[in-house]
């Protein structure tokens, strides 16, 4: 059996909490991801509602990556990890991360995913 890790909008919400504590305004600590998301996306939206649909949609789409990897691990994530990094553990964590432009790494493998 395999042990996987994900919660890919964690990851996001991470980062973006980290982006605000790096600008010298960081977000109060007991903030949840849905509130610091709307955070980041009220910094360029219109309105509030406006940012509420954006961090909705943002949630929506990182889920759904989640889901797709999960529901396809063992029949196409796990051989093509395989071919491509030799890695042959059965434990796998899987994180979102920014490094030019978004990627959903596999920490133990290096395996990378560019969206």
């Amino acid at each position: 059996m395999y042990q996987i890790s994900i919660d890919l909008y964690k990851d996001w919400t991470n980062t973006v909490k980290e982006v605000f504590r790096g600008s010298g305004h960081p977000l109060p600590e007991e903030l949840s991801d849905q509130e610091a998301s709307s955070a980041y996306f009220r910094q360029t939206a219109q309105t509030d509602e406006e940012a509420l649909l954006q961090q909705q949609s943002n949630e929506e789409r990182l889920r759904g990556l989640q889901q797709t990897i999960v529901d396809n691990f063992e029949a196409v994530i796990l051989p093509d990890i395989k071919a491509r990094t030799g890695y042959q553990d059965n434990i796998f964590t899987f994180k979102w991360v920014y490094i030019n432009g978004e990627h959903i790494v596999e920490e133990h493998s290096s395996y990378r995913i560019p969206l």
